[in-house]
């Protein structure tokens, strides 16, 4: 897309929601749909999860499956090439992060997936160097059915600015915090106003955990991990709302919100999420 809208982390299960990014070019529009990760789920909201992305099969006309050059073929790969046996639509196989392997160790690879499934392309490519992003955009657009343009030229995703500033503070949870903690919590933007006059952004949020015990990691001694967190968040924030950014954050308990259909519902977890 050009743009950050979609956190990443080297952490499984970042990516909650999914997420549309709109590409514009010279010769017509690409929508893509970012979606959470196929994996076997252990609460509700991992299954929400997988939800979310098995639905986008439906409301797709091509899909791209992404690997790791440097991971081999993983059990979640399997996971995800058995949920693509039954699909009618083409598969295009991304193979990422080219620039941390050796060519004989990526042909294998290649090999390897080829047997598994009758991929409609096989691209290599590195996401960080922007190496054969334009071969993958070519094809995408080679393998898509011509259609209508949905969105306006200058929109990038159909997710609100407090969806993103969510996902921002999220991420960084996520980066400075270890063991249970990134997949217990969850971030809600309460308040969200900019200021013109004083080119300000002011935002309230809340980060949900489901102990006691999560709470008082996050905030950690005399307040230093939750300071730390606000503050790089912050900086986050200002870089892509190219505004001064007034953040303050609480965090709060909600017990086993995690398995509870109605606190998943509240937080933007769900079917259509």
């Amino acid at each position: 897309i050009g743009e950050k809208i979609a956190i990443a982390t080297h952490k499984p299960q970042t990516t909650r929601n999914r997420i549309m990014g709109i590409r514009n070019r010279k010769d017509g529009q690409l929508i893509f749909l970012d979606t959470p990760g196929i994996h076997k789920p252990a609460s509700l909201l991992n299954r929400y999860m997988v939800e979310a992305a098995l639905n986008t099969f439906g409301d797709s006309e091509l899909l791209l499956m992404v690997v790791e050059a440097n991971a081999g073929c993983r059990d979640d790969d399997q996971l995800v090439l058995h949920s693509l046996r039954d699909v009618k639509i083409p598969v295009i196989l991304v193979i990422n992060k080219i620039d941390l392997v050796e060519k004989t160790t990526l042909l294998p690879l290649i090999d390897r997936f080829h047997t598994l499934f009758s991929f409609a392309a096989i691209i290599p490519l590195s996401a960080l160097s922007d190496a054969g992003i334009n071969i993958l955009l070519d094809e995408v657009w080679k393998l898509l059915p011509e259609g209508p343009q949905y969105f306006p030229e200058d929109m990038m995703t159909n997710r609100t600015e407090r969806f993103i500033a969510a996902e921002i503070i999220r991420e960084k949870v996520i980066l400075l915090t270890r063991q249970e903690i990134p997949y217990a919590m969850a971030v809600i933007v309460d308040a969200f106003k900019e200021i013109e006059k004083n080119n300000l952004l002011r935002i309230q949020v809340s980060i949900i955990v489901e102990k006691d015990s999560q709470k008082g990691i996050l905030i950690g001694r005399k307040g230093t991990m939750l300071k730390r967190i606000g503050t790089e968040a912050r900086l986050s924030l200002e870089k892509f709302f190219a505004l001064r950014v007034y953040l303050e954050l609480f965090v709060k308990v909600r017990k086993d919100w995690t398995n509870d259909a109605r606190a998943l519902k509240e937080l933007g977890y769900g079917k259509n999420s």
